[in-house]
């Protein structure tokens, strides 16, 4: 097992630098001068530089574009330099290593921060809403589809069918605007969109509860779209191991039902769900781009989103490269978490 998870950590690395680069010569090749932008900007501030005559304006332009570029690591054009810098393998134009190994994760140009500082809030708003969305939805699922694929058939079933099948085929958005109309529109329970009481003050419990009062329609909403396909995963690996020999033993040898069904049946029928389950656990930071987007929440979808439309690569290439990480953590998570709940599985050769 050890040498198992030490070779796939080695695999892990190789594949996060090969990712790491085709991310950073993707974003580097979209024309972005941000260097030249912020040396005209500070220039047209400037009331001296506007007083200087033209070959002035020139000199003293290009010598404080000559030293952001400097500062920015964009005084050449060799991807290969500026990729090390960026991971802090290889030295500025003072000397000095600042990329990602000495915790310098890039610098927010749109919201004047550093990035680890700008992600902190929407990282805590995304995974707030979201654990209470998987904890819930995994709730309601998991039974859900053991009991359709115990009473297959049955009208109990039937029905369920139908209702996951129209809450897996409507958009997110459609019943995110449907729920809006019935729950803030025609009941009035809900706000529409915000995550706190515009000019409130409140702290302690009072914030606590006015905070869950604005994320709960979002949280309703993120755990109905859920429903669907996660009930009927869960109800098709049932019906699968309902129908193996093994479970016809059981049965033949008297085992109770409940033994069978949650016992034997359930934990051959967790081998497929488990690639759901995991995914869905590390989902929790990536956030929800079109429900942060209705619903006007300060999360990790809309950070994304916003800084892709002004070209903050910096934090672009840190949120991708944080998903990157997370995914190949799910991997390495999801085949261990195969051998605990199927011994069959081996993960030690």
């Amino acid at each position: 097992m050890f040498r198992y998870i030490l070779k796939r950590l080695a695999y892990m690395v190789i594949v996060w630098i090969i990712l790491s680069i085709l991310m950073f010569v993707i974003y580097m090749s979209v024309p972005n001068n941000r260097a030249y932008s912020d040396a005209k900007a500070e220039m047209q501030s400037n009331p001296t530089y506007k007083r200087l005559p033209e070959d002035k304006k020139a000199e003293m332009f290009e010598a404080r574009y000559k030293e952001l570029q400097y500062q920015y690591g964009t005084e050449t054009n060799n991807l290969a330099v500026r990729y090390l810098r960026w991971i802090g393998l290889y030295p500025y134009h003072d000397g000095n290593l600042n990329g990602m190994l000495q915790g310098n994760f890039g610098y927010s140009f749109d919201q004047k921060g550093d990035v680890i500082d700008i992600v902190k809030d929407p990282m805590g708003n995304t995974v707030f809403i979201n654990i209470f969305a998987t904890i819930l939805a995994l709730g309601i699922t998991i039974p859900l589809g053991i009991a359709s694929a115990v009473h297959k058939g049955s009208r109990g079933d039937k029905s369920m069918q139908v209702l996951t099948i129209i809450g897996y085929s409507l958009p997110t958005f459609i019943i995110a605007i449907l729920f809006i109309y019935l729950f803030c529109w025609t009941a009035g329970w809900f706000p529409a969109s915000g995550m706190g009481t515009p000019g409130a003050s409140y702290t302690g419990i009072q914030a606590f509860g006015d905070k869950l009062y604005y994320l709960a329609l979002p949280l309703i909403v993120m755990t109905f779209c859920s429903l669907g396909g996660m009930t009927r995963y869960v109800r098709a690996s049932m019906i699968e191991a309902l129908g193996m020999d093994c479970i016809r033993t059981a049965r033949a040898k008297g085992v109770k039902e409940r033994t069978v069904i949650y016992s034997h049946a359930w934990r051959n029928a967790l081998i497929p769900v488990i690639t759901l389950v995991v995914g869905w656990f590390l989902g929790i930071f990536s956030g929800s781009v079109m429900i942060e987007q209705i619903f006007g929440l300060n999360g990790m979808g809309n950070l994304l989103i916003s800084s892709l439309t002004t070209r903050d690569f910096d934090v672009v290439l840190f949120l991708q490269m944080f998903y990157v990480t997370l995914s190949l953590l799910g991997n390495l998570i999801i085949d261990l978490a195969y051998g605990l709940a199927d011994p069959r599985v081996r993960v030690n050769k």
